[in-house]
């Protein structure tokens, strides 16, 4: 487990100080809660506002959308395990994911606001030593296929694989050693999210489980 944290902490390099210390220490990260399989991950949000129509102020409720699907056919208990296994780790490092496709949004804002290339790749040294002392301990806690899904998951919150959040920020040469060290235990950091096709089930998941239905 340690090769797999280790990658996740390089994926998660792009973590802004602004943001490391805006976390409340009290706050008990995803991979140490425990996983509550009876009761939603995410709390299901209702919002109520008012909208003017031909002069009238109308009330009006917005709801989290709800996903609606056949009962999974489970052909035995091994299939039935591996869909509990599924949900089990989605709900597990989906809101890791979200965490990261939030850092990354703001650590790029934050970059945008430094004067030459110079600057930026002294910050993002700083910054990778720094994810690295912080996210290792916390990714090694995860078990190695909750590590592979949650690159996947990565790319879906970010619409861009972890391997191109990386280069975006550090040099491809870099980067390619990244991805070389991952390939090393059978992990992709260019790995996409097919919801379509081969990660169909997941993104049912991850869906169900965003909705506040999982």
């Amino acid at each position: 487990m340690t090769r797999i944290a280790t990658i996740i902490a390089s994926a998660l390099m792009l973590l802004a100080p602004s943001a490391m210390s805006a976390q409340n220490v009290k706050d008990k990260n995803p991979e140490d809660a425990a996983v509550d399989m009876d009761n939603p991950t995410f709390v299901p949000t209702v919002k109520v506002s008012k909208v003017l129509v031909d002069g009238d102020s109308l009330q009006y409720v917005e709801l989290n959308n709800v996903y609606v699907y056949p009962q999974p056919v489970f052909k035995n208990a091994k299939s039935r395990a591996a869909y509990n296994r599924l949900v089990y780790n989605v709900k597990k490092v989906l809101p890791i994911a979200k965490e990261v496709n939030k850092i990354i949004l703001e650590t790029y804002e934050y970059l945008q606001t430094l004067p030459d290339k110079k600057a930026r790749d002294r910050h993002m040294q700083r910054v990778e030593e720094d994810i690295k002392r912080r996210y290792t301990p916390r990714m090694k806690k995860l078990s190695y296929s909750q590590g592979k899904l949650l690159i996947k998951l990565v790319y879906r919150e970010c619409d861009s694989s972890a391997y191109d959040l990386i280069r975006a920020f550090i040099s491809p040469v870099r980067a390619g050693f990244y991805q070389a060290f991952a390939w090393a235990f059978g992990a992709s950091l260019m790995k996409k999210y097919d919801p379509e096709k081969t990660d169909r089930l997941t993104e049912r998941v991850v869906l169900m489980v965003e909705s506040g239905q999982l």
